[in-house]
């Protein structure tokens, strides 16, 4: 079967198209043929070598990606799906065999769950991973109704997420933005919207002088934002936290992997997706063979939606 990967680190130029051993599922574990897989920064940073003490034990080609959406086409033992079902699931590609962007993957039936009502298998995949960080982060936040939510990159997939499900838990969200892309942040539900970059601190404490009860940390800003949150208020990152917190400030790191096997979370992310209360963003699509291309996209920036590659 034909996969995406590398068998170096480098640059995009790294990546192609190899091909690799059909694999068979196990107990309580199904096989997707993928439609879509995304591309996210996670894989750059698997491409990159950032990631590569952690996969070193296993032979290349390396595969990266951690979404993806696509049909059942084999089962294992107990799993609890049937072959034909339309699913999405999160993949963790530091494994031996490797991540989402490949024909065919082997995950854990509990990592599976069914594509959302009226989506593309395109728009499914852009689901699990973004949108369990996500869950995962509000739910280490336990904000009660009525509290505030800042959230950084708020453009981007964590950060559409965030304030959607922000809102659908009751707080009142206050997101960054650049000019371009206010109107697109006020359309997912933000109550505050704010600059981005440069200004963004003042800018909430004008609008809360005491500081908001918590940030999620989409953008990577760390402590350039960490002045709008309150004294003893709460600081989600979604990768280890540079610098050090202040005023009591606790700093929460979001590894998504926690939530891997949280079936019942991503079948309410499903479920959500559906009813239309998070938006599904597709940026745009590539074959295998462009893989490249998406990663240049990607690192370029500026990208509304989801890359993902097709297969």
């Amino acid at each position: 079967m034909r996969a995406v990967g590398l068998r170096t680190f480098g640059g995009p130029e790294v990546l192609e198209v190899v091909e690799l051993p059909e694999p068979v599922p196990g107990e309580g574990e199904v096989r997707v043929r993928v439609a879509a897989a995304t591309v996210n920064p996670t894989d750059v940073g698997l491409r990159d070598g950032r990631r590569a003490e952690a996969l070193a034990e296993f032979p290349p080609p390396w595969v990266p990606g951690m979404e993806l959406a696509g049909v059942i086409d084999a089962v294992g033992p107990s799993a609890g799906f049937e072959v034909g079902d339309r699913v999405m699931a999160i993949v963790l590609p530091l494994r031996r065999e490797g991540g989402a962007q490949a024909e065919q993957v082997v995950v854990p039936a509990a990592s599976v769950a069914p594509i959302p009502a009226g989506a593309t298998v395109e728009q499914a995949a852009t689901v699990p991973m973004n949108g369990l960080t996500v869950r995962r982060a509000l739910d280490i936040l336990a904000l009660e109704p009525g509290a505030t939510l800042a959230v950084t990159g708020a453009a981007g997939a964590v950060g559409g997420y965030a304030i959607q499900l922000g809102k659908l838990a009751g707080l009142t969200v206050v997101a960054d933005a650049a000019q371009a892309d206010e109107a697109l942040v006020r359309g997912l539900g933000a109550d505050v919207v704010v600059p981005r970059g440069e200004g963004c601190v003042a800018a909430i404490r004008e609008a809360f002088p005491d500081g908001v009860d918590a940030v999620l940390d989409a953008a990577l800003r760390y402590t350039a934002i960490l002045p709008a949150v309150r004294d003893g208020g709460q600081f989600a990152a979604v990768r280890p936290f540079q610098g050090e917190t202040e005023r009591g400030i606790a700093v929460h790191l979001v590894l998504v992997h926690e939530y891997a096997t949280n079936t019942a979370a991503l079948e309410e992310l499903g479920r959500l997706a559906g009813e239309g209360v998070l938006t599904l963003r597709v940026a745009e699509t590539f074959a295998p063979e462009r893989a490249a291309d998406a990663h240049r996209r990607l690192e370029a920036g500026g990208v509304r939606g989801r890359l993902l590659i097709t297969f």
